[in-house]
């Protein structure tokens, strides 16, 4: 049992080992990962599958429909069509006249005789139908039909159901598009987060060193009586200050791990190592001028919103078809028992019967026309947000290419900040080696350094955050 306990253990341990420890992840990996497991996107693509049926489903309309239709009654009472026997007078045919006569009651001189209680001709002879005859058992009645019913002229309105569901289809899959870029963009700006406060670590480690080795050439002064007790506690309050933000950058670098292990759909305790932590982040180029008609092309939010319009247009045909003649052929199987076909029978028995049936709506006290003319309206509201959302999309699209250049010489300005406190670090050192600086200058010197690598890393992600956000806005997002 021990050995099966252990074989377990060591097979679940197995398959936890890749989610701690998943090397060198690139971006594009993360973005895999982020969509296999985003919930957001496996939901829209429920969405397209509701559509694609509901299409299918609309097509239908187009065929013949079969139904079925069953039913059984039970009566208290039989039909009984005489409360009493019937008494029918006959005729006879007369050679004379080469015609019928009833057969009646005379005196010898051929007077008809008459009832002298009614004032009726009496007959001589009756034709009985007894009252039984006409009684018929209705207690238990079972009727059926089969129904087929082909449409011929809906008024459009089928045909409108069809655009329909096909635009719908268009834009479940929009909104699918829409939240893809909206994933991929968030794993883009947590990625390069990640990257950034890696970067930081990095410097933050430089900067503890660097200042620790300060402290460690005041020491060795003060040892030799060439500096003041108060220039080493002045040292060591930026080393303290330089070993919390260092331990600051450190939380917040777990914290952004976390939050890119749970965007990709990981463990947050996984141990996700980025690829561009491994070198430098470089800079991008600044983006040429675009088309704002291939810019809305491609934009799925506003795709989304012109599948709208699209939907709405057709829901103004379905409109219009309400009040226009509709036209079906019809044909029918029915039975029921008991059933008439041959006299009054005690068992199933039924026939066809084909034909059609014609509607023409006449007055509805302009129920359907203001119908129409309210999807009209609501197209038309449509349009007009269209049109103020590419206006804004414009706006946006020229806000994104003004904050990437921006960036572009922002991080060309610290390229060169930098450089210049490389350079005045090296003259403070050199200057208090040789007792020209204190040690206030130097430690100024050093935190302008942090300021300035700090800045330049906060210039290369800024760039790479401007252009993923640039992407998103211009559409071209890969995903």
């Amino acid at each position: 049992m021990d050995k099966i306990l252990k074989c377990a253990l060591a097979f679940g341990l197995s398959l936890i080992a890749p989610l701690n420890s998943l090397g060198a992840v690139s971006l594009d990996s993360c973005r895999n990962m982020a969509l296999r497991n985003n919930k957001t996107i496996r939901l829209a693509e429920e969405g397209i599958r509701s559509a694609g049926y509901e299409k299918k489903a609309a097509f239908a309309n187009y065929l013949p429909g079969i139904d079925f239709t069953g039913g059984y009654m039970y009566n208290q009472n039989q039909i009984e069509l005489l409360s009493e026997d019937a008494k029918l007078p006959t005729m006879s045919f007369d050679p004379a006249t080469q015609t019928f006569k009833y057969n009646i009651l005379t005196t010898p001189d051929g007077t008809p005789v008459k009832d002298p209680s009614t004032g009726g001709l009496i007959p001589t002879e009756v034709a009985v139908i007894p009252k039984e005859a006409m009684e018929f058992d209705t207690h238990n009645v079972f009727a059926g039909a089969f129904t087929l019913t082909q449409p011929i002229f809906m008024g459009g309105m089928i045909k409108a159901m069809n655009d329909i569901t096909k635009y719908a289809e268009n834009a479940a899959v929009a909104m699918k598009n829409s939240a893809v870029q909206d994933v991929v963009f968030g794993v883009d700006q947590a990625y390069w987060t990640v990257v950034s406060l890696g970067e930081k670590k990095k410097l933050a480690e430089s900067f503890v060193a660097l200042v620790d080795s300060l402290r460690q050439n005041v020491q060795a002064l003060l040892d030799e009586g060439m500096a003041t007790r108060s220039d080493l506690l002045t040292v060591q309050v930026s080393l303290n200050q330089a070993k919390i933000a260092q331990t600051k950058v450190d939380n917040g670098l777990s914290l952004a791990r976390m939050a890119l292990a749970q965007i990709c759909g990981l463990p947050v305790n996984s141990d996700l190592r980025l690829a561009d932590e491994e070198g430098p982040v470089t800079a991008e180029a600044a983006p040429q001028d675009v088309n704002m008609t291939d810019v809305y092309a491609r934009r799925q939010d506003l795709e989304l919103v012109r599948q709208t319009i699209n939907i709405l247009g057709s829901r103004e045909k379905l409109a219009l078809g309400m009040m226009l003649p509709k036209v079906a052929a019809v044909g029918m199987y029915s039975f029921s028992n008991p059933n008439l076909n041959h006299g009054f029978e005690k068992k199933f028995g039924g026939g066809f019967s084909v034909g059609a049936t014609v509607t023409i709506p006449l007055w509805h006290w302009g129920r359907d026309y203001n119908h129409y003319r309210a999807t009209k309206a609501t197209t038309n509201a449509q349009r007009l947000m269209l049109e103020d959302l590419e206006e804004k999309v414009e706006l946006q699209v020229n806000q994104a290419r003004y904050s990437f250049n921006e960036a572009h010489k922002t991080y060309e300005m610290t390229l060169s900040n930098m450089a210049s406190a490389e350079e005045n670090l090296r003259c403070a050192q050199i200057g208090y080696q040789e007792g020209v600086l204190t040690t206030d200058d130097v430690i100024a010197a050093q935190t302008a350094w942090l300021a300035a690598n700090s800045e330049k890393i906060d210039a290369q992600i800024g760039i790479r955050l401007c252009e993923v956000y640039l992407s998103k806005v211009l559409g071209t997002l890969g995903y």
